[in-house]
């Protein structure tokens, strides 16, 4: 029997993902990575479809063909940072490392060797312990439907993605909001893990304890994960009010967090209703700067994708996600907040 023992886990919290949680699994049975250093674990949250089942079938293929272990676990407390706490409990002392994962999204079959390479390349060139690297964000592969396509387009233009997950970049380099981060064992360990009072972005809140610890966080383009997104405009919009109410959340406990970028929406509101109350002519100003930007956004991503739809389609994924995230802030200065009703 060999004395290999795995060092490196793929963490997978779930919840109702029956239509892509195989193909996020087959993409990590079908790594090159040794499947003896390789363990993955899945979480679920207490799903009603059929998640249990594809995840138990995706088991046997594992083993049919001498794949890595895979391991399912009940996640009684359903959230995501609990599930990843309860990970933590759960792996063998011999994983030094934790790749973020969820259930709708796949991976190349290098990503884990890829992995290891720039962060022990990362790690020779940073004098600081290092203590997450994050990756690039990509659609998923296969032919995208008219609104999907609509809204990757819109996560591709520099006024939707931010400098969240979906940002685009080419270089590596220090970040504080890597995606799909692996994150190093004792780093976590030593900072007591996930923050379980955050629903969505626990891990923002994770980065900058990481941080204040001393620990440095990269991203590197070398490989990327291929995440599903929202594919119709009401899921979108409840999307982007969730990112906004917690990252309210967020910058309440980390105030230096806070980019003036993200309040422009209420700004220009503002300033707009101050000039309409004074009866100024220049009232509509605002309004109509935005509108043309919008408009060029549409034109511009029309004539880069080849497709018309995108000349009406982009404006108004721009607008839904501008104004939910701008009444998720708002919002998260008074709610508690409670669980989502979708992923």
């Amino acid at each position: 029997m060999s004395d290999v023992q795995p060092s490196i886990a793929s963490v997978i919290p779930v919840l109702n993902e029956s239509m892509h949680i195989g193909a996020c699994l087959d993409s990590l049975i079908a790594q090159t990575l040794s499947a003896k250093q390789h363990l993955v674990l899945v979480l679920d949250g207490g799903s009603e479809d059929s998640t249990r089942n594809e995840v138990t079938k995706a088991i046997e293929r594992s083993k049919k063909i001498n794949g890595p272990l895979i391991e399912l676990h009940s996640n009684p407390k359903k959230h995501v940072a609990e599930a990843r706490n309860l990970a933590l409990k759960l792996l063998p002392e011999s994983i030094q490392y934790l790749v973020e994962m969820i259930g709708h999204a796949t991976v190349e079959p290098e990503h884990l060797e890829t992995r290891l390479k720039e962060w022990s390349r990362i790690d020779t060139a940073t004098p600081a312990p290092l203590g997450a690297v994050g990756v690039r964000v990509k659609p998923r592969v296969g032919k995208h439907g008219m609104t999907e396509s609509w809204i990757e387009r819109t996560l591709c233009s520099p006024l939707g993605s931010g400098s969240g997950q979906f940002e685009t970049f080419t270089k590596s380099s220090p970040t504080n909001t890597p995606a799909f981060a692996m994150h190093s064992r004792l780093a976590l360990e030593q900072v007591g893990g996930w923050d379980a009072s955050y629903i969505t972005s626990q891990d923002s809140d994770l980065s900058m304890r990481l941080l204040d610890a001393g620990f440095v966080i990269h991203r590197t383009p070398a490989t990327s994960v291929y995440m599903v997104k929202r594919s119709g405009l009401r899921k979108w919009w409840k999307m982007g009010h969730r990112y906004g109410f917690w990252r309210m959340k967020v910058l309440r406990k980390y105030p230096k967090r806070v980019s003036l970028r993200e309040f422009l929406p209420w700004f220009g509101l503002l300033a707009t209703l101050t000039l309409c109350f004074l009866q100024s002519e220049y009232a509509l100003v605002l309004p109509g700067c935005y509108l043309g930007v919008l408009v060029i956004e549409g034109l511009r991503s029309s004539i880069v994708s080849k497709r018309i739809s995108m000349l009406f389609g982009v404006p108004l994924c721009l607008f839904l996600l501008h104004s939910s995230f701008s009444i998720g802030l708002f919002d998260g200065l008074f709610r508690k907040g409670r669980a989502p009703s979708d992923r």
